[in-house]
């Protein structure tokens, strides 16, 4: 599954013929089709697999103190994977910013699989920004919901930016603008 799943991450849903994914899985056609019916539900499997990946990667930052540091780890991730965008095989961006790029609001299965990722992205960031103000790490200038949403348009739009060969440095930056605004004034 997950060499299916790099595939149609490296070139996406139209991008992806079913004979690449037969090449790249080393199943014939027959069997690929009898264990997930057809091409758009393995794509379905396939980034509902990259959300579990991500989402335990995101709770695993969530538990660190300081939290900030581990967050912009995890929002560099896309912006990391925009050094290897000369290769044509290798993953591009957030694979589910790249569904709602492709998807997004023409399929209603895409469209609902993507507002509930990106809603428990939101969900599991509240609590820990809420504890991170109270230790003083985060500014309380804004909610910790407000800021959750910040950091969800944050990582899609630098995953967007880099799948478009924004320079990977450039967008670093503009994460660690966004994460200098985060930080609570020392007092």
């Amino acid at each position: 599954m997950a060499t299916a799943r790099d595939i149609f991450w490296a070139s996406g849903y139209g991008g992806t013929s079913i004979q690449a994914i037969v090449d790249g899985v080393g199943l014939e056609r027959g069997s690929l089709y009898a264990a997930f019916g057809d091409k758009r539900a393995l794509y379905f499997e396939t980034v509902k697999l990259y959300w579990a990946e991500y989402e335990k990667t995101l709770r695993s930052a969530l538990t660190q103190i300081p939290l900030l540091p581990a967050l912009r780890e995890v929002l560099v991730m896309p912006a990391q994977l925009g050094t290897v965008a000369s290769d044509p095989h290798a993953p591009h961006g957030c694979m589910m910013g790249n569904t709602v790029a492709e998807l997004v609001p023409h399929d209603a299965e895409a469209t609902a699989l993507v507002t509930d990722a990106f809603a428990q992205f939101v969900e599991l960031l509240i609590e820990p920004l809420r504890q991170a103000q109270q230790r003083g790490e985060v500014s309380t200038a804004s909610t910790p919901e407000a800021q959750a949403r910040l950091l969800l348009v944050l990582a899609q739009g630098t995953s967007l930016l880099t799948r478009a060969g924004t320079d990977p440095a450039a967008a670093t930056a503009a994460i660690d603008a966004a994460f200098a605004g985060l930080r609570a004034e020392a007092g």
